[in-house]
């Protein structure tokens, strides 16, 4: 589904296309699925021959074009694994990514500081690999006894895999010997009344605990198996994963979303998306509740996935139902005072200034101190929602002096200028902080220069700088703003963000030229230069005084001592024609 722009705003998969197109367009739908149906302008459609290419494709195209109305797994969390690597000397690090590189992996890790740690213990007790020096070339490490791989005699394959397999021991749950070893040491070390090692062993112990005990659900098999339970109401859904790692449960992952397709497809492309594009660990099985295709997810991620009708497993996933639920509800008022103060807030104020929704709004400030430093920035608000990743910088380069009227035009040229040129989204909305003047200003380049036509509308300030009036029309009138309404605290969090972000730029800009130094873009002429220059001649008074010799006596290459005293003699020039054009002014 597209947009008047051509931009892919949503992407959806169906037995039965035709019925699913149609039911976005007549009858009742929710709030958000109508807000999805009034920017629909065209569609786009692939016929597949098979339901899992169908959901292939689906995955890959949200994954290329990121549709703003396909919003699952955006504020997914990625936890932590454990790794061997599978090298000829192996190493053991923390990684986020799962990749296909025949590593071992054990986690997810919730705590993050409790697997570091433990990877620091597992480090100081085997001497896996910990440096890319070659062998013979000892590493610090090896002097701590914490690497052999750099030794003059390394390990053997069989020694390493030894060690390797200890570490997987561990991990996977056999590590009450060191566990019962550390506890013996911490005893020893109060009863010497080292109190600074037994805390420091203490401690040790408490993160093995974390990593390895913390959860409390256990099955006897110690399979590595995820279990998914969804709920889903009012176009939202949400989904509880419980990762069970050795038979124990230690981590869940939850996430809300609202959705447009048939709830079991709905689950169905998330799951998908979950493995293969966020990276989680497939386990050996996975575990679904009733009514879920598992013959299609067990082809897409080649892995066994069942739903259970009896016993331990059908309560595991009985209880991840039960807490998407209660999630779901207490959800709901959160999801609808954050759409109220966002999605709601924009199409009220396209309401009011009598415009089509602004979803996309542009903001323009500009910064200066009595003309110097002259910056200007814009940011981006979609859905109500600030878009960083659109927000721009400009340094001014056409005006002199604090002449406002004149650095708006200017950026609102190069701005939309590029935007033609480069094919981006237009804005339906663009707000500039400022009154009439810069109303116009904006309004003329706009119109007679690029011949756009974009609303614009105006934020000024009271005296105490926060937000007074919107203005809007031609001319430019006070917009009635409730004071206490969402639209009213929209474009007053516009206003301040475009503010903070320009006088962001302006302090950075001003900081970096206090720092400037005439040596300043002089070819060959780098920051160890510049220092040994400044060490020997102590200022740039007494460098310019200097001749090619005495230059050249510091390493310096003549040419560039060439090039450093007709540097300075040009800055003396200028200032010396700068300060008689003020004093016949």
């Amino acid at each position: 589904m597209k947009d008047k722009q051509g931009t892919i705003i949503y992407v959806g998969k169906s037995k039965k296309l035709r019925n699913r197109v149609r039911s976005y367009f007549t009858g009742a739908n929710d709030q958000k699925t109508q807000r999805l149906v009034q920017e629909i302008v065209d569609f786009e459609y692939f016929v597949t021959s098979s339901e899992l290419e169908a959901l292939i494709l689906e995955m890959n195209l949200i994954k290329k074009y990121d549709p703003k109305y396909n919003v699952m797994l955006k504020d997914d969390k990625s936890y932590p694994y454990l790794k061997i690597t599978a090298e000829r000397h192996p190493r053991l690090l923390i990684t986020r990514k799962i990749k296909k590189d025949k590593g071992k992996y054990f986690g997810p890790y919730p705590n993050v500081i409790a697997a570091r740690e433990t990877k620091k213990l597992l480090d100081r007790i085997y001497p896996l690999r910990k440096c890319n020096n070659p062998s013979g070339r000892p590493c610090l490490y090896y002097h701590l006894n914490q690497c052999k791989a750099c030794s003059k005699t390394p390990p053997t394959e069989e020694e390493y895999a030894k060690i390797v397999q200890e570490v997987s021991s561990f991990l996977q749950g056999g590590y009450q010997e060191i566990k019962g070893n550390l506890t013996e040491k911490m005893y020893e070390a109060s009863e010497a009344l080292n109190f600074e090692r037994a805390k420091e062993l203490r401690d040790q112990i408490q993160h093995i605990d974390v990593v390895m005990e913390k959860q409390k659900m256990t099955m006897a098999d110690k399979t590595d198996r995820d279990i998914f339970g969804y709920s889903y109401d009012k176009g939202w859904m949400c989904i509880q994963v419980f990762f069970m790692r050795q038979g124990k449960l230690i981590e869940r992952n939850v996430t809300t979303f609202p959705f447009y397709d048939d709830p079991e497809e709905a689950f169905t492309s998330f799951i998908g998306r979950f493995y293969l594009h966020q990276n989680h660990l497939k386990p050996k099985e996975i575990l679904m509740p009733i009514g879920t295709n598992n013959e299609l997810i067990s082809k897409l991620l080649e892995v066994q996935a069942h739903t259970p009708f009896r016993g331990r497993k059908k309560e595991l996933v009985e209880l991840a139902m039960k807490n998407a639920t209660i999630a779901l509800n207490e959800k709901f008022l959160l999801i609808e005072r954050d759409e109220e103060r966002t999605i709601i807030a924009t199409e009220k104020l396209g309401e009011i200034l009598n415009i089509e929704t602004p979803y996309r709004i542009e903001a323009f400030d500009n910064s200066n101190i009595q003309g110097t430093d002259p910056v200007s920035a814009m940011i981006a608000f979609v859905d109500g929602r600030p878009s960083k990743k659109d927000y721009r910088k400009y340094k001014i380069r056409t005006v002199d002096g604090p002449d406002d009227y004149e650095t708006m035009r200017e950026v609102i040229r190069r701005r939309y200028t590029r935007v033609l040129k480069e094919n981006l989204p237009l804005p339906d909305l663009i707000i500039v902080d400022g009154g009439k003047g810069q109303i116009s200003a904006a309004t003329d380049v706009l119109e007679n220069e690029l011949g756009l036509d974009i609303p614009i509308a105006g934020l000024i300030k009271d005296e105490r700088h926060k937000t007074s009036e919107l203005l809007y029309g031609s001319p430019p009138m006070i917009v009635p703003l409730e004071r206490q309404s969402h639209e009213f605290y929209l474009v007053q969090r516009i206003q301040d963000e475009v503010h903070r972000f320009a006088i962001t730029f302006h302090r950075n800009l001003r900081s970096k030229g206090l720092f400037q130094s005439s040596l300043d873009g002089i070819p060959g002429v780098g920051e160890k230069r510049k220092k040994l220059l400044l060490r020997h001649f102590k200022s740039i008074t007494e460098l310019k005084k200097a001749s090619v010799t005495d230059i050249t006596k510091l390493g310096i290459p003549s040419n560039t001592a060439q090039e450093i005293i007709n540097h300075l003699n040009e800055i003396d020039a200028q200032e010396k024609e700068e300060t008689e054009e003020k004093t016949n002014s």
